[in-house]
């Protein structure tokens, strides 16, 4: 089951969460067969939206995030909402890379150093909020480190893991992440920084302690909140269906004039819609 706990510590003065992803991390495994390297760079991704999406303050609020890099992997969409359902894609799913030196994978040179994050926030407002800021690593915790601090000025410390087992399935996904609220005070930014020294191998704690096991061992008797996000698709057949009358008359009977049908793969779980022309002769 996957796992957000949410709490405050120090005085009330950094907020604390602690994510588990390890089952939303198989399920993008299982969509997208993905490369060990693939689901550690989705996985992570899908970790530290799905805290993004927490922070969302309604059920119907919607949140999108691109990851555009010079990896081999190239560009990453996550989506998610005020409900933490979940789900993203890679482009390049079946990405590979050699172990780096310390044996890890290389996360950084699958998403790539040079290119941006893109957040975009639909929250019912006329206009929906967009936050942008240059990648730094690829390793992706310290961009979105610098996501916050550039875009939205809020001190945050994130470790991200995603550990992949030797039959290519998730073993221990999640992250711990730290943010100060605007009274913390220097001994409070001095404690969180030394307990983040911690969260190196963040997936490996994930993996023997879970995230309950992780709150107790390193922050005590916290008073948390605890959210069960997944990995959901909210594609239908009806949403592709407003996407073709979006397209218009004239150019969908032109692609059913030149290809036989129209089919329309949903990027996030890999289901294929298809359209022949009495359906699109319904549409209109």
């Amino acid at each position: 089951m996957n796992k957000l706990i949410k709490g405050l510590i120090y005085n009330d003065s950094i907020s604390l969460s602690v994510l588990e992803t390890t089952d939303m991390v198989n399920e993008g495994i299982k969509l997208h067969k993905l490369t060990p390297l693939t689901a550690a760079a989705l996985g992570r991704t899908l970790t530290v939206c799905t805290f993004m999406s927490s922070e969302l303050k309604n059920d119907t609020d919607k949140l999108s995030v691109t990851v555009k890099g010079d990896g081999v992997g190239g560009k990453i969409t996550v989506c998610g909402n005020g409900h933490l359902q979940m789900r993203g894609s890679i482009d390049n799913p079946f990405a590979d890379l050699p172990l780096r030196a310390d044996g890890k994978l290389d996360v950084g040179g699958c998403v790539g150093k040079n290119g941006r994050i893109t957040v975009v926030k639909s929250m019912g407002l006329k206009e929906p909020y967009s936050g942008s800021s240059a990648l730094v690593t690829g390793e992706l915790a310290e961009d979105f480190t610098a996501y916050y601090a550039i875009s939205q000025q809020i001190p945050t410390a994130i470790a991200l893991g995603v550990k992949i087992g030797k039959d290519g399935s998730c073993i221990g996904a999640g992250g711990v992440i730290l943010q100060a609220l605007p009274f913390a005070d220097d001994s409070a930014l001095e404690k969180a920084e030394r307990v983040m020294n911690n969260f190196k191998n963040v997936s490996t704690l994930i993996e023997t302690l879970g995230a309950e096991g992780i709150v107790k061992e390193y922050f005590g008797d916290v008073k948390c909140n605890e959210y069960h996000p997944e990995y959901k698709c909210l594609c239908s057949r009806e949403y592709i269906e407003k996407l073709l009358i979006s397209l218009g008359k004239a150019e969908t009977e032109d692609i059913i004039a030149k290809e036989g049908q129209i089919s329309v793969k949903c990027e996030f779980c890999e289901k294929e819609y298809v359209f022949n022309k009495d359906d699109v002769e319904k549409l209109f």
